[in-house]
């Protein structure tokens, strides 16, 4: 494992290059560019605010502001924008450098990395557009914020640990990205991101709660919307598993990443 490591840091630059061109290659024929990263989900967000809180009339309880389901929602969506972009990159991360990595020698650790550092710089950048509108509208979380690194460490490793297990199974079977995609368009809808937990039945909410993203959606909203520190037991509990996971993701892509290049 510290391989892995010593290996990353020798191609650092490689990595932080690497991240450089992903971002410009994504939107190098696009007149707005970058901008396209922050509007996609804000504008995905102002659409579920329009239809839930106009037309559905949802409110937050205890909560006297009128902007607070268009902020609880983007609270929401930052955090799953991250780990649904680090899950959808990864699965196929392997498969679309499969040429590069034929015939280029570098360590493959740093695809991993790469994926993650770009989803990054994408999610810090919705991050300052989000605390934007949130200033816009009166709303500043302050001393609050100082959680969010930790959320984001949580999640991108989560994200990463999953987004890699997938990644190297889709290299031998490649139904596993599109059953996933399914499955995570199923995850998105029994996550509290577009809807309060308070509205589901009291049976089924234990079920909801056993959700491993339920933790960090609502730590970004304890944050970002109420100002108060997230449940740090639980983000414990999940951190320290996504780091085993992590960890399985890493061994089993030593073990296999010979047989990944034959394959593809």
């Amino acid at each position: 494992m510290k391989e892995l490591f010593r290996a990353a840091w020798a191609y650092r630059h490689f990595i932080v290059s690497s991240i450089k061109n992903d971002l410009r290659a994504r939107f190098v024929r696009s007149k707005l560019g970058a901008l396209w990263m922050i509007l996609q989900p804000l504008a995905q967000s102002a659409i579920y605010a329009l239809v839930l809180s106009k037309v559905l009339a949802a409110k937050l309880p205890n909560m006297e502001s009128a902007y607070a389901y268009p902020i609880y929602l983007m609270s929401g969506v930052l955090a799953w924008t991250l780990f649904s972009e680090l899950i959808l990159r990864s699965m196929t991360m392997f498969v679309e450098n499969a040429n590069i990595m034929k015939k280029i020698l570098f360590p493959r650790i740093c695809l991993p990395i790469v994926t993650a550092g770009s989803a990054l710089v994408n999610n810090v950048l919705l991050l300052a557009a989000t605390l934007s509108i949130f200033a816009m509208l009166g709303h500043w979380p302050a001393e609050s914020l100082a959680w969010l690194p930790l959320l984001i460490a949580v999640n991108v490793a989560f994200g990463m640990a999953l987004g890699m297990l997938l990644g190297i199974f889709n290299v031998f079977v490649r139904d596993v990205a599109q059953v996933a995609g399914v499955i995570l368009q199923l995850w998105f809808w029994l996550t509290p991101v577009v809807y309060m937990v308070d509205i589901v039945p009291d049976s089924a909410r234990p079920y909801f709660e056993a959700n491993p993203m339920y933790p960090l959606i609502v730590g970004y909203q304890d944050v970002l919307l109420f100002g108060r520190s997230p449940d740090v037991q639980s983000l414990l509990v999940l951190g320290i598993s996504s780091l085993a996971l992590l960890a399985l993701s890493l061994l089993l892509f030593r073990r296999a990443s010979a047989d990944m290049v034959d394959v593809l």
